[in-house]
């Protein structure tokens, strides 16, 4: 059979906000949002490790239905200590909670 075409990214948009929330254990986790300030919040996580989210990142979602919050990891991308391993177990986000929080 034939498969279904694969889907379009959105166009490329800027960040209408960034930031670095304090996560505890002397880490900062950078973030940035974009799309629809007032539109259902979804965050993303760039893969890992040690990268961080891209511009591209930012088109995968529609930016009109969607506030679009992409954040780096601990210790990867923006975030500061850069590739700091304290405090920073391998598939986990604790900084979540902080950021459900604070965005």
């Amino acid at each position: 059979g034939t498969q279904p075409p694969l889907r379009k990214l959105y166009p490329p948009i800027e960040p209408y906000a960034t930031g670095i929330l304090e996560v505890g254990s002397g880490h900062s986790v950078y973030y940035e949002e974009c799309g629809n300030p007032n539109g259902k919040p979804v965050i993303f996580i760039h893969g890992g490790p040690g990268g961080g989210c891209t511009e591209g990142n930012r088109c995968f979602f529609d930016p009109k239905l969607y506030r679009i919050i992409l954040m780096d990891q601990r210790g990867s991308g923006r975030s500061k200590p850069t590739a700091s391993l304290v405090d920073n177990e391998p598939n986990r986000a604790p900084f979540l909670p902080h950021a459900t929080h604070h965005l």
